[in-house]
């Protein structure tokens, strides 16, 4: 049998071959490795601490760190959180501010605002949850407290009205009005209409005042008798009106306007 003949190639022809990689240059001896940035692995010991102690462990910037971590990847950003706690007055301040105040900040873009925002509604429902169908006169430090975080960083004045059952225990708190910066109107007779259709036996009044004095006004002590007499028509106790500013709280009760 004949052999299979191959393609027949020019004579003095060669086969082309590719130049082989240059082989890298070892480094020279007793030369030091590129120096990694100074927040290699700072995220995993953050993380690791926080698991260890809690955060109590941590100060307010990292545990902000900590946030941010979750919508800013591969970045150094314990500046951007040391300055948001500068600008925004602590904590609570950062994560109280609008949306639109985070977005403008420099560093802080959509998923930041959005990680930030849902912290604050977390903390809110959780403070909440200790305060709803309780005695609230038996646990008045939580229902401060519930306050404080619901109101006390509000731009804006906001009303609430928290209604009791014959017992005490706190049926419903319902948001009546957002106002502007010093001033939100309450109609007596709309919140004695409320307190009726939920059978409430006793309301607690709150607002804040974005000031950040909790004094009552004027204006707060003449609206509040207005629905204390309202309410008092048709049976129904005012057991006290709380005014929640930055720096702590006014209670009408034991300032005697009640």
């Amino acid at each position: 049998m004949a052999a299979k003949s191959s393609r027949s190639r020019p004579p003095g022809s060669t086969t082309r071959r590719s130049p082989p990689e240059p082989a890298a240059e070892p480094p020279e001896l007793g030369e030091a490795p590129p120096a990694l940035p100074h927040f290699h692995g700072h995220r995993s010991r953050l993380r690791a601490r926080f698991l260890k102690g809690g955060p109590d462990a941590l100060p307010d910037y990292e545990l902000l760190e900590l946030i941010l971590f979750l919508a800013i990847p591969q970045r150094d950003v314990k500046p951007l959180a040391k300055s948001l706690l500068d600008t925004f007055e602590g904590l609570q301040g950062v994560l109280s501010a609008e949306v639109d105040s985070l977005l403008a900040f420099p560093g802080i873009k959509e998923n930041a605002a959005v990680a930030l925002k849902v912290i604050q509604a977390a903390a809110r429902r959780l403070a909440r949850e200790e305060v709803m169908d309780r005695p609230v006169l038996t646990s008045w430090e939580k229902l401060l407290d519930y306050c404080r975080i619901a109101l006390a960083r509000e731009p804006t004045e906001r009303f609430h009205l928290l209604f009791l059952d014959r017992k005490n225990v706190l049926i419903a708190d319902e948001a009546q009005q957002r106002g502007t910066v010093d001033h939100t109107p309450v109609y007596p007779r709309e919140v004695v209409k409320r307190a009726l259709e939920l059978n409430a036996s006793a309301i607690i009044m709150v607002h804040n005042h974005p000031s950040g004095d909790p004094s009552p006004s004027r204006a707060d002590i003449d609206m509040t008798r207005q629905v204390r007499d309202a309410a008092k028509a048709v049976g129904i106790a005012l057991h006290d009106h709380l005014v929640i500013g930055r720096g702590g709280h006014s209670s009408f009760k034991a300032l005697g306007l009640l």
